[in-house]
C-alpha cells in the first residue's frame, strides 16, 4: 500500500499528482498557472501543508487532464510542494476535487477509479 502518484496536466502542461484524500483543498505550483483566472478568498484561511503553516489568499481555476479526460478545479497555488516518495510534485489532488469529479483511489493496486470522470453526467441534489 502507497501514495498514489501519477503524471497529469495542468494547464497544457506535463505534471506529477499526489492523490491525496487527506488533504481538502488542491494545491498546484504557481508556475504552471501563472494564467489561470483568480480570486482573492477573504477572510485567508490558514492550512497545514508539508509540515508547515501556510495561509490561503486566493484560488485560481485549473484545467487538467488525467489519463487524457479533462476537469476543471479550483486549486491554491503555491511555490512548492516537495517530494512524496522520491517524486517532486507538481500538484496535490485533494478530497473536494475528487469528490467533484467522483475520482476513487485504490491503495492496494496503485491505480485511480475514473469512471465518475469518463460519464461526465452527476446528479446534483
Amino acid at each position: 500500500m502507497g501514495r498514489i502518484i501519477k503524471q497529469i496536466e495542468i494547464e497544457g502542461q506535463p505534471a506529477t499528482a499526489l492523490f491525496d484524500t487527506g488533504a481538502n483543498y488542491t494545491y498546484v505550483r504557481a508556475d504552471l498557472v501563472q494564467n489561470a483566472p483568480r480570486r482573492r478568498m477573504s477572510p485567508p484561511v490558514t492550512v497545514a501543508l508539508g509540515g508547515q503553516e501556510i495561509e490561503i489568499r486566493e484560488v485560481c481555476l485549473v484545467e487538467g487532464k488525467i489519463e487524457g479526460l479533462p476537469f476543471l478545479t479550483d486549486a491554491v497555488p503555491v511555490t512548492e510542494l516537495g517530494e512524496a516518495d522520491g517524486h517532486q510534485l507538481d500538484a496535490i489532488i485533494g478530497a473536494r476535487t475528487m469528490e467533484q469529479w467522483e475520482i476513487r483511489l485504490d491503495p492496494s493496486t496503485g491505480e485511480l477509479d475514473l469512471e465518475g470522470l469518463r460519464r461526465r453526467e452527476f446528479k446534483e441534489w
